[in-house]
């Protein structure tokens, strides 16, 4: 989705995020937002977003079928391992 939407700042600095834009980030009344403010303004994201960004980006370097989660209970399990027999 690709759209500008003019809109004006309300009392207290308040911003209200057109319907449209709510309902592709998936926000709810009351709904968490994540601003972040660089040189060319501020984003609006949601923390769902930000997750599934960062699972593309981690999939790039992970061959299929390999599970992160298996791998970290496995190093986990050796090092407790480790841990008990030093014990």
């Amino acid at each position: 989705m690709s759209a500008d939407i003019r809109t004006k700042v309300g009392e207290n600095g308040r911003l209200v995020i057109p319907s449209t834009f709510r309902k592709a980030l998936g926000i709810d009344r009351g709904g968490e937002v994540i601003l972040h403010l660089d040189q060319d303004g501020i984003q609006i994201t949601t923390t769902r977003l930000r997750i599934a960004r960062a699972q593309r980006i981690v999939r790039k370097y992970i061959k299929p079928g390999v599970s992160l989660v298996d791998e970290l209970l496995a190093e986990r399990r050796a090092e407790a391992k480790k841990e008990l027999e030093r014990g």
